[in-house]
């Protein structure tokens, strides 16, 4: 004998549902309610005097389990001060194809230059505008404060874009080197 029971239950719940308010989020028009520890979009962050807060230790790339990051540090001199200490990070990159947005980078960070703001809107329709460098990671200065002085880096490659090695090293003498060896007799 048939069960009649569970298929008018189910209509109950229909139409008790159908007579209710909707929930409904005008998600463009309004944004929604963002819990206080979410992990956004990463910002590097200033002093109050404009300079950075990068010293170029590369800790953040060594801790992130994705490889997102990749950082290259070099020496601050008396002409171009971009840090107070004697380090500041040159190129500076987050890859958001890779990022996992588990917060570890920032947890290394020596200095609190890199934290994570409540952005999430990181949307693109081009995989290299996912490559964040560090003039779009990097704070305004604050009101009064001198920005530190803007350059392009100084290195043409690029590990992100397969034009680098993990140590700097061009990939393509690394490739030549595999075929030479490959060439040579036994």
């Amino acid at each position: 004998m048939p069960d009649f029971g569970k298929p008018i239950a189910g209509f109950g719940v229909m139409f008790r549902g159908m007579f209710r308010e909707p929930i409904t989020e005008q998600y463009p028009e309004e944004q929604p309610p963002i819990a206080a520890r979410f992990h956004g979009r990463h910002q590097l962050n200033r002093y109050d005097d404009g300079l950075e807060k990068c010293i170029g230790c590369e800790l953040c790339a060594w801790a992130c389990p994705a490889d997102a990051i990749f950082v290259e540090g070099a020496q601050n001199n008396d002409e171009e001060r971009y840090s107070p200490a004697e380090r500041y990070g040159r190129v500076y990159q987050i890859n958001y194809l890779r990022c996992i947005g588990c917060g570890l980078c920032i947890e290394a960070c020596p200095t609190r230059a890199l934290t994570m703001t409540a952005e999430f809107e990181m949307a693109d329709d081009n995989r290299a505008d996912l490559i964040y460098e560090k003039d779009r990671l990097l704070a305004p200065p604050a009101p009064g404060a001198e920005p530190t002085p803007q350059r392009k880096p100084a290195r043409a490659v690029d590990y992100y874009l397969g034009r680098a090695g993990r140590a700097g090293e061009p990939r393509q003498a690394a490739d030549t080197d595999t075929q030479d060896s490959a060439e040579k007799p036994r």
